[in-house]
This record gives C-alpha cells, structure tokens and sequence, in this order.
C-alpha cells in the first residue's frame, strides 16, 4: 500500500520558517528545549532542516510518524531523509492501535481502542490487515513470544527508531509492553518478518 499525493488536497499553512522563529523564541525562553515534528512527509523534513541550517534557527530533532508491522511507509523515502538529516523517529502506534496483537482475529471485544476511538482506528480496518496479522501473530507464536512482544520488539530494532510511543489501557499489558525491551530479536525472525511484509506490504499505511 502507499499514500497518494494529490495536489488539490494541500492547504494552506503558516510558513516554516515563521514557524521556526516562533520556535526559537519559545526555546529561548526556557518552555521547551527541543522541537521535533509530527505526521511529516520527507519533503517537509527537507524544508525544516534547510531552513534551520540557512538561518540559524532551531533544528528539528525528531519526527512522530505512525510505525508498526502494517504500516513500514517510514522504511523508504523517510527512512532515508532522516538519516541524513540526523532526525530520529518517535515511531507511534507501535501495535497498530493493538490489532498487532491479535485480538481483532476473531470480531471487536469490548472497551477495545477500536471499539470506543472508531474513527481513530480506520487505517486498520482495511481488507488485508486481518491476513497480515494472522501471519504475525503465528510467527510469534511460533517463537514463544507475545505478539505485542513481537510487534514492539520489531519497530525498536529499527535504527532510525530513537523511542517507541507505546498505550495500555491495564496495567498487565503496561507490564507486557515493558518487558518487551528485553526482548532482541534474531536475524532469522527479522527475515520472516521481512518475508511476510513481501506477502503482505503495507497493509493499513
């Protein structure tokens, strides 16, 4: 799947470098220290980080961008663009607003995020996510992992990933998102998750 860019959709915007300098001001007077960017394109990467150079303005440090087994759009173009530009992704929506873990599979439980955010969730409720996650969660399974376990694990082992955004609405899924951070997965499992993103590419971007 991809994201197309249609040009009678842009709107207007104030300019970046008039945002920059309201930026600047706001650093320099002590109420946020670093500024990062969100839901950005790499155009958009480009133009902050010319500006901030040509002008002296303050640099964009991070961009948070949605990243997850079902959405690895960040993988191209932005990939790219933020190695360059030394900017490092705050991935959200790790679990894919928790279809990565697998208990969509068989219908909507209640007092889910998809059950009471619906119009949040709509990027996951497209034909091929349902295919592409009964893949993920075999292969954790197949690994004696959770599928949160998996899906977390994946997006940090990620280099352009500085931090991943993780949500919980218990405290044992708190505890299962935690502990993901010990988990470190093999070259062998990367390249299966590989393989099933080829059979499954992108299905919610």
């Amino acid at each position: 799947g991809q994201t197309i860019f249609d040009p009678t959709q842009v709107k207007p915007s104030v300019p970046i470098v008039e945002q920059l300098e309201a930026f600047a001001d706001i650093i320099q007077a002590g109420k946020i220290r670093y500024l990062g960017l969100s839901n950005e394109t790499p155009w958009g990467v480009v133009q902050f980080s010319n500006a901030a150079k040509q002008l002296g303005l303050p640099k964009v440090i991070s961009i948070q961008n949605a990243y997850n087994l079902l959405n690895r759009v960040f993988d191209g173009a932005l990939a790219e663009t933020v190695y360059y530009e030394n900017v490092g992704l705050l991935a959200y929506s790790p679990l894919a607003f928790g279809f990565l873990t697998g208990k969509y599979l068989n219908g909507k439980p209640e007092n889910t995020r998809i059950t009471l955010f619906e119009n949040f969730g709509q990027r996951y409720l497209k034909p091929k996510v349902t295919s592409a996650v009964a893949a993920y969660v075999e292969l954790a399974k197949r690994h004696q992992l959770s599928p949160a376990q998996l899906a977390l694990a994946f997006v940090r082992s990620r280099w352009f990933v500085t931090s991943t955004i993780i949500g919980a609405t218990t405290l044992e899924q708190l505890k299962e998102n935690i502990d993901s951070a010990n988990v470190v997965l093999s070259k062998e499992i990367l390249a299966e998750l590989d393989e099933i993103n080829i059979q499954h590419p992108n299905p919610a971007p």
